[in-house]
């Protein structure tokens, strides 16, 4: 029987956003506590472990949101580091070692469907990791100095999202084996690793809320704050 712990990442700078987006309030209410919310929800979790920047933990260890959903589950604060790889190995420490199983996701994809974690847990009792992606749909390029080098068939390009969900050893010995790689998600150093990662097929409303036009969709899917 697998048991899981999540790890919700919130610990993102928010550059490119203008702010620490993870923070921003939708329909009155932080958008990291929609994540959480959908995590302490599924029946297949059995702790949270929530990455925040170090100036926020108080903040968010004291919220009632936190206060509430810790009646149903363990929920751990940790901070985050300089990197998602940083951030991503202290949630993992604080991971409880009965659990075989972690299932990582961003805090600023605030959609995340149930089904998602539900299916990206099961695939791992075949698979190495298995992650929620969707298929290109539009042409896709290779570019050098802004010049075309090769246009790539998209039946094969899939853009991966969270939530991911990885046999937890063959994570940590992926990350012991590539400590240096600056990843953008976790299943591209499995894959240097060469372990096996199965795509479960997402949709366009677990979009990732990286710049302001991001924030006007959520509005529009989330509601109007």
């Amino acid at each position: 029987m697998n048991k899981v712990s999540a790890i919700i990442l919130a610990a993102g700078s928010g550059t490119r956003f203008g702010e620490k987006k993870q923070f921003k309030k939708l329909n009155g209410e932080p958008l990291w506590t929609y994540s959480l919310n959908t995590f302490v929800q599924s029946e297949y979790v059995g702790e949270v472990i929530l990455v925040i920047p170090q100036e926020f933990v108080s903040e968010v260890q004291s919220s009632r949101t936190v206060d509430k959903f810790s009646n149903q589950i363990d929920i751990k604060i940790v901070k985050g580091g300089k990197s998602r790889q940083n951030s991503v190995m202290n949630g993992l420490s604080a991971v409880e070692d009965k659990y075989n199983l972690v299932c990582i996701h961003d805090a600023a994809r605030p959609f995340v469907r149930s089904s998602y974690i539900k299916k990206t847990i099961e695939a791992c009792s075949e698979f190495d990791s298995s992650i929620v992606a969707v298929a290109a749909t539009d042409t896709i390029k290779k570019v050098e100095n802004e010049i075309i080098k090769k246009t790539i068939d998209r039946n094969y390009i899939w853009m991966a999202q969270t939530p991911q969900t990885f046999q937890k050893e063959k994570l940590l010995k992926a990350f012991k084996l590539f400590p240096q790689v600056n990843i953008t998600d976790e299943s591209m150093i499995m894959e240097l690793a060469g372990f096996t990662t199965k795509i479960i097929e997402g949709d366009a409303n677990n979009l990732k809320i990286t710049q302001a036009l991001d924030w006007e969709l959520v509005k529009l899917i989330g509601g109007k704050t």
